[in-house]
């Protein structure tokens, strides 16, 4: 029956329409000659109407054409449309009473009044009996969302009202702050306070909230939706009134919080169990804490309660973030926060934070991941990435830390860039630092791009489209491996608890990602069409721009195909070759002189005698 709708055009229906009002007209005549006192049955006065009948659902059809109300939807039957089908009916009663003075038969002025009040009302009535039919259908056909709104105001109500139609989303109830709402029913929706929401969502099976209160500042709509994403719930935000005065539906403007729906599989959601044992009442240092990884990698560790957390941050900026976030997170609870602004390159700052801190956990995720810059300052970047990691691995094992953590990457297995090859680099250091420091248990995990932090791929494309493109793609055939933020850290976290010393730990990524088909669903996320050879009218252009210089058409999590699973199913150890400690000597050698001479093209010869795969064929000055 859908699909059969849904297969009408918007003629055809207009067409149905008006059959449907045409076809009212003679029973509501037969009713009308019922309910009068009539000489004669009202089939007999009937019969003898038939011969005005004709001309009569002719100029019925001629006036609801000409005030088109076989084009008004069912979803839009509202006052506007009622006061055309009474000016309709008006017309046609007064056609009725016409032809009847001129050809007969001649009926009492009392039966023209109630055939147009009748008439009206079986008109108006079959309308809404088609609107509950066809939303019926549509309801019965597609996938329900049960959503909450947070926020009983004039914005809170007219959602509801909007998505009371919807095809697919149920609106459930109000939450709202003010007592003075709380019990009462707007919208034919009931108010609760928010102190009900963990039981209305257990009892009414509602999977989504949607903060409804413009007004209310950025902090502060940002610690609810923090709240309610606590508590398992998709949050989504609707935009000011300023920014709904527009041409786009309202449903359009809700914005998401979360970029999970890009993901094209399930996010692996799990708590650490067992895992956060490893993390709690320890010291644990997080470098790069500010970063993408590195704050969601506190965020998580926080609430595994660590004693003491230690956020060790290059950027100002970004460790002030962090620490302001964490301060929140953490109130109320014994976690003493640490912010040090530093570099991991500095041995001394790292050996005495590392020893006055007593810190027992080290998770390494400073490092500069951005491809083409670091392909463009290949120098800096070997000294961080490298170093940086040689550094701070080397003082743990000095000061002894119970456990030492790498965050790697995918582009570290056969580089053809610069990045990649400083983190297979990092990985060698702290494989040879396993294999000389049985005091401390040096691993790490490699895994792909995480969707939503700096510098990914989505947000760059949620940029272009909010400036109206074009949504750039280097290659058509690029694909890539992608994890939520949320996912790899907790699949990180639980890697380094089982770690015994020397793994390279690889996280199930799922299915590779071809980055075309995601600057589509990004695109068509925003409520726009994409312009192409196929649909010249469409919104935003996708532009080809061609490969970045180091970048691979597709990445690799593993050096070779031999993986052995663990006790978690997303997280397996790969089977891989290693340098011997005077390799990893002569390496870091070769990088010291050419760092200290500033000679690209020694750093270069370096990373292509010793990282597998290098090509540096594709290397090149970042393009403008």
């Amino acid at each position: 029956m859908l699909k059969l709708i849904t297969a009408l055009s918007r003629a055809q229906r207009g067409y149905i329409f008006l059959a449907i009002d045409l076809a009212l007209i003679p029973a509501a005549l037969l009713f009308t000659f019922a309910v009068q006192a009539l000489p004669q049955p009202a089939l007999e006065s009937l019969r003898q109407s038939l011969a005005i009948l004709p001309y009569l659902l002719l100029i019925a059809a001629g006036l609801s054409k000409g005030l088109g109300l076989p084009n008004i939807q069912l979803k839009a039957y509202e006052r506007h449309a009622i006061g055309l089908t009474a000016l309709y009916v008006l017309g046609l009663t007064l056609t009725l009473a016409g032809l009847t003075w001129v050809a007969g038969p001649r009926l009492l002025p009392g039966t023209y009044v109630i055939f147009g009040i009748v008439y009206f009302l079986v008109v108006v009535a079959t309308r809404m009996v088609l609107l509950q039919v066809v939303t019926a259908i549509y309801r019965r056909a597609q996938p329900r969302r049960r959503v909450l709104i947070y926020g009983a105001g004039t914005t809170g109500t007219q959602l509801a009202q909007a998505l009371s139609a919807h095809d697919s989303i149920d609106p459930i109830a109000f939450v709202d702050d003010n007592v003075s709402l709380q019990g009462m029913l707007l919208a034919g929706l009931p108010v609760h306070p928010p102190s009900r929401i963990a039981r209305l969502v257990r009892d009414r099976q509602i999977n989504r909230v949607l903060l409804a209160m413009p007004s209310l500042s950025q902090p502060k709509q940002a610690q609810i939706a923090r709240r309610l994403q606590k508590m398992g719930l998709e949050v989504q935000v609707l935009p000011s009134f300023a920014q709904l005065i527009g041409e786009e539906a309202l449903i359009d403007k809700l914005t998401p919080l979360a970029p999970q729906s890009f993901l094209g599989r399930k996010a692996a959601d799990t708590d650490l169990g067992g895992a956060s044992g490893s993390y709690t009442d320890r010291v644990v240092l997080v470098s790069g804490a500010g970063g993408s990884i590195g704050s969601e990698l506190c965020r998580q560790i926080v609430n595994c309660r660590p004693t003491r957390l230690v956020l060790y941050e290059l950027s100002e900026f970004a460790l002030y973030t962090v620490h302001q976030e964490l301060e929140q997170i953490t109130e109320g609870m014994e976690v003493e926060l640490v912010p040090v602004l530093g570099s991991v390159t500095d041995p001394r700052q790292v050996r005495k934070v590392l020893a006055d801190f007593g810190v027992q956990v080290v998770l390494h995720a400073a490092a500069y991941k951005h491809v083409p810059l670091v392909e463009a300052n290949p120098l800096p970047g070997l000294a961080n990435n490298v170093f940086g990691t040689r550094t701070l691995a080397r003082e743990a094992a000095a000061v002894g830390v119970e456990r030492f953590i790498l965050i790697s990457s995918d582009k570290a297995v056969r580089p053809t860039n610069v990045m990649g090859a400083s983190k297979r680099l990092a990985e060698l250091v702290v494989q040879d630092l396993a294999t000389r420091h049985s005091g401390t248990i040096f691993t790490m995990v490699r895994f792909g791009n995480v969707l939503g932090s700096s510098g990914s791929v989505v947000p760059l494309f949620q940029e272009q489209v909010s400036r109206g493109g074009p949504v750039t793609v280097t290659d058509p055939r690029v694909k890539r491996y992608f994890m939520t933020i949320r996912e790899a850290v907790q699949l990180v976290l639980k890697a380094g608890a089982i770690a015994e010393g020397g793994e390279v730990f690889v996280l199930d990524m799922g299915k590779l990602v071809p980055i075309l088909h995601l600057a589509r669903q990004v695109i068509e996320s925003a409520g726009y069409s994409v312009r192409d050879a196929a649909n010249p009218e469409g919104d935003i252009e996708i532009e080809i721009i061609g490969l970045r210089p180091g970048e691979k058409l597709e990445e690799e999590l593993t050096l070779s195909p031999d993986l052995i699973g663990t006790r978690y199913q997303k997280i397996f150890c790969a089977r891989e070759d290693r340098l011997s400690e005077i390799e990893v000597a002569g390496v870091l050698r070769g990088l010291r002189q050419a760092l200290a001479a500033g000679d690209e093209a020694a750093a270069r010869a370096v990373i292509c005698r010793w990282v597998e795969g290098y090509a540096p064929d594709n290397a090149g000055v970042l393009r403008s």
